[in-house]
């Protein structure tokens, strides 16, 4: 059965067209598979899936994640991270690397409105795909995202019934509609630099751009992997974040919005 997969020139470009139809026809393609950036659940029969190529020096395997979550690319990857990780998989299709994201762990963001204060406000949400170690370090410490963004200026959430303070220097940059980045301050105060980038920029709805652009500022959630998940609708959002704050694992803070 033909899956709805999205395959990107730089995959198709790395497998070929012969094995890229394959994919799209079926032949190759899971059904079922776990998404390689939020971990949970997709079905390429029923919704859009981009295959993710993860490249190193002499292997390659191919991942499958929900088109919402990232768009169809390859990922460059250090050659012992993929030959551990294509040794853990077990079965015949090696399309899920399964133990690679905990050293490749990349940020995940996902836009929703969330109710403060009786007032929807426009909010990203910030999930790793795996734990995030100190730069520098050998991972040894665990996953110190939350330590590393507290450090930074976020601020513990220990509930959603109030906002985060603003947090100053960083901003998040909003052109034509889309979200592009999420910009911290530069070294030396210099100009500002992208902390999260969106490989392609990406859609907002009608309504979280209008919060937005009324009230010039967009809240920030971050949550340790696992913590939160690809949430279908807003409100499984918000009870996603309320259940992190309880356990003490959501921080926040507010960003003035860049762009339109």
């Amino acid at each position: 059965m033909p899956r709805m997969l999205d395959v990107s020139e730089d995959v198709r470009a790395e497998i070929g067209d012969a094995e890229a139809d394959r994919l799209l026809v079926g032949d190759n393609a899971p059904g079922s598979y776990d998404c390689t950036s939020c971990r949970t659940p997709g079905d390429s029969e029923q919704e859009r899936t981009s295959t993710v190529l993860f490249v190193g020096e002499e292997t390659a395997v191919l991942a499958f994640a929900h088109a919402t979550c990232i768009p169809s690319q390859v990922v460059q990857v250090a050659e012992d991270q993929l030959q551990g990780a294509v040794r853990s998989i077990t079965g015949s299709e090696p399309q899920n690397p399964e133990g690679l994201m905990p050293e490749q762990a990349v940020l995940g963001i996902t836009s929703g409105l969330v109710l403060i204060e009786d007032d929807l406000r426009p909010a990203l949400v910030v999930e790793p795909t795996g734990a995030i170690a100190r730069p520098g370090t050998d991972g040894s410490g665990g996953d110190e995202f939350l330590q590393l963004l507290t450090e930074q200026g976020f601020r513990t959430a220990h509930s959603l019934d109030t906002l985060p303070g603003v947090l100053p220097g960083w901003s998040v940059l909003l052109a034509v509609g889309q979200l592009h980045a999420v910009l911290q301050p530069g070294s030396g105060g210099g100009t500002p630099v992208a902390w999260w980038q969106a490989h392609q920029p990406l859609q907002v709805t009608d309504g979280w751009r209008a919060a937005a652009n009324k009230s010039q500022t967009v809240l920030v959630f971050a949550a340790p992997a696992g913590s939160i998940g690809q949430q279908p609708r807003e409100d499984l959002l918000r009870d996603a974040l309320d259940k992190a704050a309880v356990n003490g694992l959501l921080v926040a803070a507010a960003m003035p919005l860049a762009g339109t």
